[in-house]
């Protein structure tokens, strides 16, 4: 049986592992960011935090991913479910380019705006929202990219804790010495990361301009 019929033949199973990782990589995402963002925007208001916020981020950054499981499984609440640890993990992992890239795009915005902005009378709330945080979205979502596809790499760890997705094609291959079971998880994931790769940069081009 060629990879083709193999995919045929168990695609119900495939588009179920699909979905099951794009869900934990979808919710890990939005936590990222809802979380890096504002860490980011914290950053260039308190410079003396840099070091701390991106230290620790970094040092999540650097934690084998099966390592980090680990000590997150003691955790009271997070060790009961699998997904929930697995999406505090990699929410973790997608931090760091979020929060550098957001407080980079802010830095990098002319002072002269800020002064303009200032000039019409505009708060510091209104200059966040209205100027700093448009102008910025482009090295934002920038940061989101790079998190992104590096989350959808990440996440077939998952099934190393139960929590699903594609890794346990991988997982199960590995086991088995079966190169279509490897390749029934590693094709899609490498699909998704290409595909949300490509739809982001499609957002981030058409948002640069506004920029200058």
């Amino acid at each position: 049986m060629n990879i083709v019929e193999f995919f045929v033949r168990h695609q119900r199973e495939i588009l179920q592992a699909t979905l099951e990782h794009i869900w934990l990589v979808a919710m890990s995402m939005l936590l990222a960011v809802a979380i890096g963002v504002p860490l980011g925007i914290i950053v260039t208001r308190q410079p003396w935090l840099s070091k701390p916020i991106l230290g620790g981020a970094n040092i999540a950054e650097t934690i084998p991913s099966l390592a980090l499981f680990g000590f997150l499984l003691p955790v009271p609440w997070l060790g009961e479910r699998a997904d929930r640890l697995v999406i505090v993990a990699l929410t973790l992992y997608a931090l760091l380019p979020i929060i550098r890239n957001t407080s980079t795009g802010i830095e990098n915005i002319n002072a002269a705006v800020r002064q303009a902005a200032r000039g019409m009378g505009m708060t510091d709330n209104q200059i966040l929202w209205q100027v700093e945080l448009r102008l910025a979205m482009p090295t934002i979502l920038a940061g989101v990219r790079v998190a992104m596809v590096l989350t959808i790499g990440i996440a077939t760890i998952a099934a190393a804790v139960g929590a699903g997705g594609l890794g346990e094609f991988i997982f199960r291959g590995l086991a088995m010495v079966n190169n279509q079971l490897i390749l029934a998880g590693a094709i899609p994931a490498a699909a998704l990361a290409l595909l949300a790769d490509f739809i982001l940069s499609l957002l981030e081009q058409h948002l640069r301009p506004a920029r200058q």
